[in-house]
């Protein structure tokens, strides 16, 4: 039935706002100051509301769920 059923009806209400935290979340994993700080402006400019927030942090958890493709390499030898 539904138990164990992982699909969620959890849509950002705000999907701009959603799509930011996404792309915020992919200049953090790949090391992207220059966007990181961009988008921390362009949120710090506007006003965000309670459900623009939550929109935000969906769109970047949906995004930290995925585990990397690649892990690091280790450049120390031994």
């Amino acid at each position: 039935m539904g138990l164990f059923n992982r699909k969620s009806n959890d849509t950002p209400s705000n999907p701009q706002m959603a799509e930011l935290g996404r792309e915020y979340a992919i200049a953090k994993r790949h090391g992207d100051r220059k966007t990181v700080k961009r988008i921390n402006r362009q949120i710090g400019e506007s006003g965000m509301s309670d459900s623009d927030r939550t929109s935000f942090e969906q769109g970047r958890e949906s995004y930290d769920s995925i585990p990397p493709a690649y892990s690091k390499r280790n450049n120390r030898r031994r």
